[in-house]
This record gives structure tokens, sequence and C-alpha cells, in this order.
């Protein structure tokens, strides 16, 4: 072994950049230079860095009982899962470590319906051009993406791809004998931060009603109060989904994702046919309990669309200043993209530079997922941040 050569498994390309805490909406390297983070582990710690109560959640959880499996029943499971269903179409949640597996059981709900009503035949999942579903073998293959699908063998048969917005293709498709389901993320994430209008999802709901089709919502990004809403497509009345993965949010920063389903998604599954080791455990539903013990207090959405709504107009105050450089403000809520004419990479790089974190997604888009409790003056300073990174790229680009 080099000196040189990590340890890690060489799949990520991280900055040089240690840090060491974080509070709030910042994060703070070992000497001390402090970063407004509005990434937030790609839209995972909601509640920002260190929320006390969920801190206090996982502390007072650790001294009593970390693993049960599920042999036996944990308690927190059964007060979450009510909480969703009480606050959701759901009527029955199944718990994941993470937003991939909350997948890849949306995906097996889906086969099953079928299965169980003597169609076995009908197994095809019908997903979207820009889709972004994890990265295990069966979620990779549901997005499509040939970056992630390269050198990882022969394509799973199974999901037909469609273009993002064409309806005549999507109603032709819908109709094919083999399909069992549609899944959709109501925004995109990696797409490029598109969100999917509101009339669009009523209509995927029929038409998933007039095939007998299961329609998925893949909220594992979208979800978890991002867009001003417990869940994205709360926004729109006639569009419930009969399954929905979510995660990242949910947990607040902890690993943890579920499976909400209504009797019908359910309605195929039965004991044996699905499992997880750790999914549900102690801990995670702890904090879980905790993230909605936040979000569901009263006022926390109002606060959380008056920081959307200060962050959009800034945003769409950026594009008239910079009309060659940003094309078009993207997404919903505090889930936003700027997508660029070129490149995000280097506005990405000058805002760190200046103390302001945010992603990258398709599209040339620049990803923001700020943390859902901040204040009108941390929206200000990474909107002058990124005004000001916009400025040394038109600036770059001239020279």
């Amino acid at each position: 072994m080099t000196a040189s050569l990590s340890p890690l498994l060489p799949v990520y390309s991280p900055p040089d950049l240690i840090f060491e805490r974080g509070e709030g909406p910042y994060l703070f390297t070992k000497t001390g230079a402090r970063y407004l983070d509005f990434i937030s582990g790609i839209a995972v710690t909601a509640l920002g860095h260190g929320h006390p109560h969920l801190v206090a959640a996982l502390k007072a959880q650790a001294d009593k009982l970390w693993h049960l499996s599920n042999m036996f029943l944990v308690e927190d499971q059964l007060r979450l899962a009510q909480r969703y269903v009480d606050a959701t179409f759901a009527d029955q949640v199944f718990f994941t470590n993470s937003g991939t597996e909350a997948i890849e059981g949306a995906l097996k709900m889906a086969r099953r319906y079928h299965f169980a009503k003597g169609a076995p035949e009908r197994f095809v999942v019908l997903t979207f051009e820009g889709a972004f579903h994890g990265r295990s073998y069966g979620a990779v293959n549901a997005g499509g993406n040939q970056i992630y699908l390269e050198g990882f063998g022969p394509r799973l048969p199974g999901y037909r791809q469609l273009p993002f917005g064409d309806h005549a293709a999507l109603e032709a498709a819908a109709a094919e004998p083999d399909v069992c389901a549609i899944l959709i993320e109501p925004v995109q994430g990696e797409g490029g931060l598109r969100e999917v209008p509101g009339v669009c999802l009523q209509g995927l709901r029929r038409l998933a009603d007039a095939h007998d089709l299961l329609l998925i919502y893949d909220e594992v990004q979208c979800g978890a109060g991002r867009t001003g809403k417990l869940f994205a497509h709360q926004w729109t009345g006639g569009a419930e989904p009969d399954v929905m993965a979510v995660a990242k949010g949910v947990g607040g920063g902890f690993p943890m994702g579920a499976v909400l389903a209504n009797l019908r998604g359910a309605s195929g599954m039965a004991r044996g046919v699905h499992g997880t080791t750790f999914g549900g455990n102690p801990l995670a539903m702890a904090v879980g309990n905790a993230v909605m013990d936040v979000m569901l207090a009263e006022g926390f959405f109002d606060s959380v669309n008056a920081r959307a709504n200060e962050l959009a107009q800034g945003l769409a105050g950026l594009k008239d200043l910079y009309p060659d450089l940003v094309l078009e403000v993207r997404g919903k809520g505090l889930l936003r993209g700027l997508r660029l004419a070129r490149d995000p990479k280097p506005v990405q790089a000058a805002a760190r530079e200046r103390g302001l974190l945010c992603g990258v997604a398709g599209q040339n888009t620049l990803r923001l997922a700020p943390p859902l409790l901040m204040e009108a003056a941390h929206v200000s300073a990474a909107l002058g941040v990124i005004d000001a990174a916009l400025a040394a790229e038109t600036k770059a680009k001239a020279a």
C-alpha cells in the first residue's frame, strides 16, 4: 500500500474540508471556519445541525435500547407509523434505513399487488427521464440514468422510461397490458429540481385508476416538509398516491426511511415476503418521532413558507441580474435550483470559497436545500454569496 492511497473506495471526490461540528444552519471546521449549509447533507438535516429536541431524543433512547430487529415490537414504531397514517393518505407503514430501501419496498409492493390478483405478467414500472430513485441495482434501473448503469451488466427488465412531460407517451404506455405501476418524484432532485405540476399529478391519479395501476411517489428528497407541507403532493387535492417512499429529512440526519401505503397498495404484501434487520430500530424511531414533534407543531410550516418565499424572490432577482447565465429558477419551497447556461460547479466552488455550501444537479442546476428552520438573515446571506459567485463566474467567462 502506498502512502497516498486512501482506505476509502474512490467513488466520491469531496473538497478539502473537514467539518468538526454543526450548529443550526452552520457547519464549522477544526480551525473554526464557519460555513452556511444550504445543502443539508442533500436535504437530510432538515431541522439543521444539533437540534436540541432531536439530540435529546437520541441520547435518551441510547441509554435504554439500541436494537431489537423486527422479531419484536418496537413501541415507537407503532407510534410513528400511526402519526404518518394520521397525517397522510396511508393506512400502513414499513420502516427502512434509507430512501433506496424504501424505493425497493415500493417496487416490490407494486409487483406483488398484481401477483396477488393473479396477474404476475404485470410487472413493468413506468418511470421518467431525469428520475433518480437510488443506487441499488433495482433503483438505478428504475431511474434509467445511463451514467449510473454503465458497467453493471445488462439492464433489468421491468422498467420503461418515458420523456418528462410527454402526456401522449404516458397515456399510451399506461394502457400496455404488462404495466403495473407509475413511479415519479413530485419534484425531481438529481434530475434538475423540476416540479411536476399539480394538474399532472391529478392526471396520473386518474390514469392509474383507469388502468388499475399503483401510483408511487418518490418523496425521498422533496418530502419531510421541504416544499412547505409535510409532503409535496399534499399541495394538490385529488393526487394522492397508493404508495410513497420517504427518507432523508424524516430522520433529521439519522438514517431512516419508510414506505407508506394505502390498503390497495399494501394488499399484496403478506407475512415473510419482505423484511429488514435494522429498519425501524429504536434509535431511528426515537429521532423520527422527534422530527414529527417539530414539524407538526403549530406555526412550523408558516415559517418554512415565509423563508421559501424570500428565497424564491431572491433567486428570481438573480435571474434578472444575470440573464445570460441563469436560465431558470426551479423547484418548490426550500428545494430550489438555478438552472445555468453552463456547468454549475465553478459557481458552487465560488460560493464555497465565500462560506456557502450548496449542491449541483442535472441540467446544469445549482441545487439549494437549506435547513427548514432558519431565519430571514440566513436567506439574505446566502443570496448575497450566490450573487457574488455568479458575478465571479460572469467575469471569468468574459475574460
